[in-house]
């Protein structure tokens, strides 16, 4: 998708979302799902399931959200405590729908916002940011490009993430051979003492 397109869309679903927000409506499930792994381009597909390990491993309720007192204990856990106001101003900062939770791309716009340079050090997203990154010197801060730089970027993201994904596969894939192999041995070893 060209990167002006993308731009549209994305401020397309923000306007919507800010529409509902501003009648009272509840924000339209449509409008809700975003593909983390295409908007998040400055992240590996690594990073973000690590990224979501973290996020899962601290959302009790398991209802896909982080509400005030799971992202306490997170902060705890990670030896950051955070007074109360601490944590309402870290969940108003990154939550764009005011539901008064961080969902998991919300709470992937904190690691965008440190990888752009946009969270004070010692703020409690700083402090979040810093305990649970993951191998940001690899990635780099990304700063500003011109047009063909970001083209060129965007290109080899995709091949990146194609890349990963087949490296995944294959990793499957032996797991698989290798499972199928010891299956193998075991009834060969099975059918030896069934003959006798």
């Amino acid at each position: 998708m060209p990167a002006d397109a993308e731009l549209s869309t994305l401020l397309n679903r923000r306007q919507k979302i800010n529409e509902d927000l501003e009648e009272g409506r509840e924000v339209a499930k449509q409008y809700r799902f975003v593909n983390v792994y295409t908007e998040f381009h400055e992240l590996t597909r690594r990073q973000i399931k690590q990224y979501e390990q973290t996020f899962n491993r601290f959302d009790d309720g398991k209802d896909g959200f982080l509400d005030l007192n799971e992202l306490k204990r997170m902060m705890e856990v990670l030896g950051a405590p955070q007074t109360h106001l601490g944590l309402k101003a870290m969940i108003q900062e990154v939550d764009e729908d005011q539901d008064g939770r961080i969902s998991f791309r919300e709470f992937l716009l904190i690691y965008r916002k440190a990888l752009a340079g946009e969270l004070e050090h010692d703020s409690g997203l700083g402090q979040l940011a810093r305990l649970t990154e993951v191998d940001v010197d690899a990635v780099g801060v990304n700063g500003a490009k011109n047009f063909f730089e970001a083209k060129i970027e965007q290109q080899s993201n995709s091949n990146k993430f194609e890349h990963e994904i087949r490296m995944e596969q294959e990793e499957r894939r032996r797991q698989e051979e290798e499972k199928a192999a010891r299956r193998e041995q075991f009834r060969q070893r099975a059918a030896i003492f069934g003959n006798n």
